[in-house]
C-alpha cells in the first residue's frame, strides 16, 4: 500500500473502530515497527495520546 494510503487507512480504522495501532498492523500481516518505520519516512509518528498519526 503507497504511503498516504496507508496513512489514510490506518487513522480511518483507528478513529472509526477504535481499534489499536497493533491490531491495524497484525490485521495488514505487518509489524507496528514496519508501519511506523514506513510512516516516519513520510514525515509521520504515532501520537498515543490522540491515537493516531500526525
Amino acid at each position: 500500500m503507497e504511503g498516504a494510503m496507508l496513512f489514510s487507512y490506518i487513522n480511518t480504522r483507528l478513529r472509526d473502530e477504535e481499534i489499536t495501532l497493533e491490531e491495524v498492523c497484525e490485521e495488514m500481516g505487518k509489524t507496528r515497527e514496519e508501519v511506523e518505520q514506513e510512516l516516519a519516512a513520510l514525515g509521520y509518528r504515532f501520537d498515543p495520546v490522540r491515537n493516531k498519526f500526525c
